[in-house]
């Protein structure tokens, strides 16, 4: 589709973080502005608004929390949230995550915006977890989510093919309005290809948020098993604590661990081609996911792969090909499959060099880009063909 130069179509994000933007979906945008489309972002700002407005996105900063629960001001996010869409009028809003979905949706219904895109990449700690809170949140999530992604002018992005079934089984969306788009994309030529550096005590990472939900405590008591059992490897924590996220690990718990001599703990890095690259293996034991760009870029870099068998995880590893697969919250299988990997440095070698090339053949970050912005090409296509909708209010009031 040939976009009209003379007017450009404005394309909303609404992401509550930057840094996940940054991460995530700031090459999609990007890609978008060469593509013609006027781009926004609503996002909180926090460290990354140079990179982000470099690139020709406006950003229009809001205090709307990704874990905020309370009723007064969750009413007072949505009534923000109003404002900024009824004077941006939007022709296409891009939502990422679970309460960016649900709000935006909504906010787009009660406005007559015409093009919808959520995009879930897993569905947070209201499914991941057992908690009370979370158990007793869900069937309202459940209600809210269908209204969200169940409307007529809304498409749908899922990343891996276990929640498209879910999403379709329970009557959430129409099969015409979800689309497959295996996670954020990598882009290959970043990450260097070389083998696993030899070291008597190789490197094994978990590169992520640290979250319980991540696995981070079956990693900590596998490391700590593991060295017991006088293998000879280090294990390090590539990420930080999320204190707005109920799963988070605390600091004592990581300061107990390093203090043991269990873990080391690296903090978030913006260089992680170069901590790929020290590593000889990496791992993340999740318990539930959409599809981890850790375990992209792990691949990427040409390394093998000890992860869970889950929706999302089992799309990036083939056992006996690249990596390993475990059950989730199995300590003793989890175990066994780092000892397998660190007592097999050719094999994991092999896995690497399997991996990068699944990676460039089925993930690309390209491929991702091209497959998005034909969904939002369709988006207009289909406004054009309707009655020009009618948003309320001035763009100057």
């Amino acid at each position: 589709m040939e976009l009209d130069k003379r007017h450009k179509p404005k394309l909303l994000f609404f992401v509550t973080e930057d840094w996940y933007f940054a991460s995530h979906r700031l090459p999609l945008a990007a890609a978008a502005v060469e593509d013609g489309y006027e781009v926004v972002l609503v996002t909180r700002v926090d460290r990354h608004l140079k990179e982000i407005t470099r690139h020709g996105i406006r950003v229009i900063p809001t205090t709307i929390s990704r874990s905020g629960l309370n009723p007064l001001k969750e009413l007072g996010s949505l009534a923000e949230l109003q404002r900024i869409y009824k004077r941006e009028r939007p022709d296409i809003v891009h939502h990422v995550a679970l309460k960016p979905v649900i709000y935006g949706s909504l906010v787009a219904r009660s406005l007559g915006i015409k093009g919808v895109v959520n995009a879930l990449g897993g569905f947070g700690f209201i499914y991941s977890s057992n908690r009370l809170k979370a158990r007793l949140l869900r069937p309202g999530i459940n209600h809210a989510l269908k209204l969200a992604i169940g409307g007529q002018h809304t498409q749908t992005i899922l990343q891996n093919s276990d929640d498209k079934d879910q999403i379709i089984g329970k009557g959430f969306a129409k099969p015409q309005h979800i689309h497959l788009v295996r996670g954020a994309g990598v882009n290959v030529t970043k990450y260097a290809k070389s083998p696993p550096p030899h070291s008597v005590e190789p490197l094994v990472i978990l590169p992520s948020r640290l979250l319980r939900d991540k696995g981070v405590e079956e990693f900590a008591e596998a490391a700590r098993l593991l060295k017991a059992r006088g293998i000879k490897a280090r294990f390090a924590l590539i990420g930080k604590p999320d204190k707005e996220n109920p799963n988070s690990i605390s600091e004592t718990e990581i300061e107990s661990w390093v203090k043991g001599g269990i873990l080391e703990y690296w903090g978030w890095r913006a260089d992680m081609p170069e901590v790929l690259a020290q590593s000889a293996l990496v791992c993340l034991p999740t318990y539930g996911e959409g599809l981890p760009k850790s375990l992209l870029e792990a691949a990427a870099s040409a390394r093998a792969i000890v992860t869970t068998d889950i929706p999302g995880c089992r799309e990036i590893v083939r056992p006996g090909v690249n990596g390993w697969l475990v059950p989730p919250r199995d300590i003793p299988a989890l175990t066994s499959a780092l000892e397998e990997a660190i007592g097999n440095p050719d094999l994991c070698a092999k896995y690497g060099k399997e991996g990068r090339q699944m990676v460039k053949n089925d993930f690309s970050l390209d491929y991702v880009i091209a497959e998005t912005l034909h969904i939002y090409h369709k988006l207009l296509e289909h406004k054009l063909m309707l009655p020009t909708a009618r948003i309320e209010g001035t763009s100057d009031e």
